[in-house]
C-alpha cells in the first residue's frame, strides 16, 4: 500500500516521464502551497477535471471546505462515491449511450465500470475504505440557483449591505458596488459598460444604500431607480445626468427580469451566504458544488459575480492565518477572467487572487481555452498544472503566462519540449515553492467520473443525500418575522399620549416603561422591571464580557409582592424600552405595593441579590488550545474557530518536525548521492578493466592459435598479463560490491530517518484527531462589584 496519508499533504499521483511511464515517487502537494493559488490548464481529455477533483477530494479528507463553481456539470461527480464498488451502485449513473456504443447492456456496462474503478483505485493504493473516509470527512451538496433540481439558493441576500470591513473601505465598497451593478445590468440586457451612464448610476445606488448599512433587493432597487435617494451624480444634477423618462426605461428592464417566468425560483432556498456554503450548521466542513450549466450566459455571469462578491465579503470578516482555511474552485474559467474585457466576475476574482492568501483561502482555476485568460492577473498564481494542449498557439499563451508567474525563472525551451510530449493524465507541475518543475501522472479519483449530469440526475442525486442544514449564522433573535417592524423602527415611531383610558395616576418618583410589541397592544399589565449591567471576567481565560439584563417579575399582594425567583429575562436591550404607551389601550389596575415609591428601593436590592445568585455564562472551551468561546458566539462558529486553530497548530508542529530533521536528512541524502556516485565510478572502472582483460586474453589466444611454431616469449607475456587482468577484474567487482553496500547502508539510514519523521507526524495527527471535538464548558459567575443595577421601575407588559 502506498504511504500517502500525510498531514497537510494532498496525494495527487506519481512522478512520471512525459509519456506517463512511472518513476515511482509519490507526488504529495503541500496544502499551504495552495494559498498562493493554482491554475490548471489542459485540453479536453487531458485529465484536467480528474486532477482538480482529486485536489477537492484531498481537501475534504483534510477537513478543508470548498466552494466549487461548475459551469459544465462535471463537478457533481463528486457525489458519485461508492465505497462498496458494487455494480448496482454504478448502474443508475452510467452513460447508457456509452453502453450502447460498447455493444453491452447497461447492467453489464455498470459491472465493467465497477471493475474498472476497483482496479484503478487498487493500482494507486486506494480502496473503498478511503472512499468511505472521504464521505465521512465532509458534507457534499449540489446547489442549483434558479432551479429546484438541486438545493435552491436565494439571491435576496445578495444585495444586502456587505460586512462593516467592506463598508468601511471606500475602495472595496466601490469595487463591490460596480461589480454588482455590472451583473445586474448584464442580467437585464442593459448597457453594462463600466463608466457608462447606467453603470455609474446603479453603482451609486448600491454604494449609497450600503454605506448607510441598508439592504436592497431587486424590488427596492427598481423603486430607487425611479426615486433615487440622492439628487446629484458627481457635480451634475440627477435629472440632467439621467432624466426620469430614461430611468423609467431602466426600471422597466429590471422589472422584466423580476416578472419573468421562473424568476421566483431565484428567491427560494437557502440564502447565498459564503459561510453557510463552506460550513454546516454544526461547524463541519462542506463541499458545495454550484451547478450553473442550466443557466443562460447572462444568468451565469450574474450569479458568479454575486457569489464571488459574497466570498470576498466573508473573507473580510476572517482573521489572518498561515494554514489553508478554504478553497474556491472554478472549472472552465474562460469568459469570466478575460485579458481585455472587464466582466462583473473579474474584479472580485482579482481581489481574491491578490488578497485571499492572507485569510487562508486558496483559489483553484481551470480551463481548456488558454487564449481567453488574463495571464497578467494569473501571475499571482504560484502553482501551475499544465496538461496536453490543443494547438501551438495554446502552448505559446501558456508559456507566456508561466514566464510571467515565475518572473522569467522557467527554462522556456525545456518546458516547451515537455509540453509537446505529455500523455493523457500527465501534467507538468510548476510550483514556486519547489526547486524545479516535474511531471507526474494523476492518481485515480475516488469519485466516479461519468461526465456531466443532467438536471434530472442532479434532482435524483440530491434526493438521495441528507437535506443540507443552513450554516448561516443569521438566525435567532437578530432576525424579525416577515412584516414585523424592527425594534429600531418601533423606537422611531411617534407615540401620541394616552387619553387616560384606565392608566393609573402615580407619583412622579415612580419610573414607568412600556415593553415593545410587534403589534399594537390592546391591554397593559403591570410588572416589576429591573435593568442591570452584569460583567464577567477571568484573566486566565482571557474573558472580559459585559451584558445588559432586562427582567420582569409579577407584582403580587402578599407579604413579598415581588419575588425575583419567578422573574422572566427578556431578549431586548434597555434602549428598546418605550416611555409612552400605544394609543387606545387599556390598563390593568396596579397592586397597592406598586404605588409606593419606597418599595422600589427594596426591590432593587433583592433584584441585585437575585442576579448575583442566578447570573452566569456558560462558555465552551477547548482546553488543549486554551481557546474559550466569546459571549454570544454560536457553537458552530466556535467549532470552526477551533478547527482553524487546530489546523494552524498541527501544520506548525509538522513543520517543526521537518525543520528538526531537515539538516540530518540533507546529510543522508548527500551521503546516498556520493555513495551512488561511488558505485557508478567503480562500475565504470570495472567495465574498463573487463574490456582490457578481454582484449589481452583474446590476443593471447589468437596468437597461440595462429602460431605455427612454439609459443613465443611475447605470447607467454601476454598470457601472464591477461591472467593478472583477470585478478584485477575480480578486485574491481569486489570494489563495486563494497560501494553498493555503502549505498544500501546510506539508503537504509535515510529510510529509517523517514520512518522516524513519519512516526512523529502520525503521533501529531493522532493527538489532534483525538482532541478534535473535545469541548468543555466553563461557567462564570459575576464577582462582587460586577453587578450594576441601573434601575427597578414599574413596567407595563403588553397583552
Amino acid at each position: 500500500m502506498v504511504d500517502f496519508e500525510k498531514l497537510g499533504l494532498f496525494y495527487l499521483g506519481r512522478e512520471s516521464d512525459p509519456s506517463g511511464a512511472s518513476l515511482g515517487n509519490t507526488v504529495l502537494y503541500d496544502s499551504r502551497d495552495l494559498l498562493t493559488h493554482a491554475v490548471c490548464v489542459g485540453m479536453t481529455g487531458s485529465g484536467k477535471t480528474g486532477l482538480c477533483l482529486s485536489i477537492v477530494e484531498e481537501a475534504a479528507i483534510d477537513g478543508v471546505p470548498v466552494i466549487a463553481i461548475d459551469p459544465k456539470g462535471d463537478l457533481s461527480n463528486l457525489l458519485l462515491t461508492f465505497p462498496r464498488l458494487a455494480a448496482e451502485d454504478f448502474r443508475p449513473w452510467i452513460d447508457e449511450d456509452e453502453a450502447r456504443r460498447a455493444g453491452v447492456t447497461p447492467e453489464a456496462f455498470a459491472g465493467q465500470q465497477a471493475d474498472l474503478w476497483r482496479k484503478g483505485l487498487s493500482d494507486w493504493g486506494e480502496d473503498g475504505a478511503r472512499i468511505e473516509r472521504l464521505r465521512a470527512a465532509a458534507e457534499f451538496a449540489i446547489y442549483t440557483p434558479g432551479s429546484r433540481a438541486g438545493r435552491p439558493l436565494s439571491i435576496v441576500s445578495s444585495f444586502a449591505a456587505p460586512p462593516e470591513a467592506v463598508r468601511g473601505d471606500a475602495e472595496l465598497l466601490s469595487e463591490r458596488a460596480a461589480s454588482t451593478a455590472t451583473g445586474v445590468l448584464t442580467l437585464a440586457g442593459a448597457n453594462a459598460e463600466p463608466r457608462g451612464r447606467e453603470h455609474t448610476f446603479l453603482s451609486s445606488l448600491f454604494a449609497a444604500a450600503w454605506r448607510e448599512g441598508h439592504d436592497l433587493d431587486l424590488g427596492s432597487l427598481i423603486q430607487q431607480v425611479q426615486s433615487p435617494p440622492f439628487q446629484k451624480v458627481g457635480v451634475l444634477d440627477l435629472d440632467s445626468f439621467y432624466p426620469p423618462k430614461e430611468r423609467f426605461d431602466l426600471a422597466m428592464q429590471l422589472n422584466a427580469v423580476l416578472a419573468s417566468p421562473g424568476f421566483e425560483q431565484w428567491l427560494e432556498g437557502e440564502p447565498l451566504d459564503a459561510g453557510a456554503l463552506l460550513y454546516t450548521a454544526k461547524g463541519g466542513p462542506r463541499v458545495s458544488i454550484l451547478s450553473i450549466a442550466h443557466l443562460s450566459d447572462a444568468q451565469r455571469m450574474f450569479f458568479v459575480s454575486l457569489l464571488l462578491n459574497q466570498v470576498v465579503g466573508w473573507m473580510r470578516t476572517q482573521s489572518g492565518t498561515t494554514s489553508l482555511r478554504a478553497i474556491v474552485y472554478m472549472d472552465e474559467i474562460a469568459g469570466y477572467f478575460p485579458p481585455v474585457a472587464n466582466p462583473s466576475s473579474k474584479p472580485p476574482l482579482l481581489t481574491l487572487l491578490k488578497q485571499a492568501r492572507a485569510f487562508g483561502i486558496g483559489v483553484l482555476l481551470a480551463t481548456q481555452n488558454t487564449v481567453d485568460l488574463d495571464y497578467k492577473g494569473l501571475a499571482n498564481a504560484g502553482t501551475w498544472f499544465l496538461g496536453r494542449l490543443q494547438t501551438e498557439r495554446d502552448k505559446a499563451r501558456v508559456l507566456e503566462g508561466l514566464e510571467g508567474a515565475s518572473a522569467g525563472a522557467v527554462d522556456r525551451a525545456e518546458v516547451d519540449k515537455t509540453l509537446s510530449s505529455l500523455g493523457k493524465r500527465v501534467f507538468l507541475l510548476h510550483n514556486v515553492h519547489e526547486k524545479a518543475p516535474r511531471t507526474f501522472q494523476t492518481r485515480w479519483t475516488l469519485s466516479y467520473l461519468r461526465g456531466p449530469l443532467s438536471r434530472d440526475q442532479i434532482r435524483r442525486l440530491t434526493a438521495q443525500t441528507p437535506a443540507a442544514d443552513s450554516g448561516s449564522t443569521k438566525t435567532g433573535a437578530g432576525l424579525s418575522k416577515p412584516g414585523a417592524p424592527t425594534l429600531q423602527a418601533r423606537r422611531s415611531e411617534t407615540r401620541a399620549p394616552a387619553d387616560g383610558g384606565g392608566r393609573p395616576v402615580l407619583e412622579p418618583d415612580i419610573q414607568q416603561f412600556f415593553l415593545p410589541s410587534s403589534r399594537p397592544p390592546a391591554h397593559y399589565v403591570p410588572v416589576a422591571l429591573g435593568v442591570a449591567r452584569v460583567t464577567f471576567s477571568d484573566a486566565k481565560l482571557n474573558i472580559d464580557e459585559s451584558r445588559d439584563v432586562v427582567a420582569i417579575a409579577p407584582i403580587g399582594t402578599g407579604a413579598v409582592p415581588v419575588d425575583w425567583t419567578t422573574a422572566e429575562t427578556l431578549d431586548i436591550a434597555p434602549a428598546d424600552l418605550e416611555t409612552t404607551p400605544a394609543d387606545g389601550t387599556s390598563f390593568e389596575p396596579i397592586p397597592k405595593a406598586a404605588a409606593a415609591p419606597k418599595n422600589y428601593a427594596a426591590w432593587q436590592k433583592s433584584f441585585a441579590a437575585w442576579l448575583a445568585q442566578g447570573q452566569r455564562i456558560d462558555l465552551q472551551r477547548h482546553a488543549g488550545l486554551k481557546i474559550t468561546a466569546r459571549s454570544g458566539e454560536s457553537e458552530r462558529d466556535f467549532r470552526i474557530r477551533v478547527q482553524n486553530a487546530q489546523r494552524e497548530a498541527r501544520d506548525e508542529e509538522v513543520e517543526e518536525v521537518r525543520r528538526k530533521y531537515a539538516e540530518k536528512r540533507a546529510r543522508l541524502e548527500e551521503r546516498v548521492r556520493k555513495a551512488e556516485q561511488g558505485v557508478a565510478r567503480e562500475q565504470e572502472q570495472a567495465s574498463q578493466q573487463k574490456v582490457q582483460t578481454a582484449v589481452s586474453f583474446g590476443a593471447t589466444v589468437l596468437g597461440a592459435f595462429l602460431g605455427r611454431k612454439a609459443v613465443s616469449a611475447s605470447t607467454l607475456g601476454r598470457a601472464t598479463t591477461a591472467a593478472r587482468g583477470l585478478g584485477r577484474s575480480a578486485k574491481e567487482m569486489e570494489d563495486v560490491k563494497r560501494a553498493q553496500e555503502n549505498v544500501d547502508v546510506a539508503r537504509k539510514a535515510l529510510e529509517e530517518l523517514d520512518a522516524q519523521i513519519e512516526e512523529d507526524t502520525k503521533a501529531i495527527a493522532a493527538r489532534f484527531e483525538a482532541d478534535a471535538g473535545r469541548l468543555d464548558t466553563v461557567a462564570l459567575a459575576p464577582k462582587r462589584g460586577q453587578i450594576a443595577v441601573q434601575f427597578v421601575a414599574l413596567g407595563w407588559k403588553p397583552e
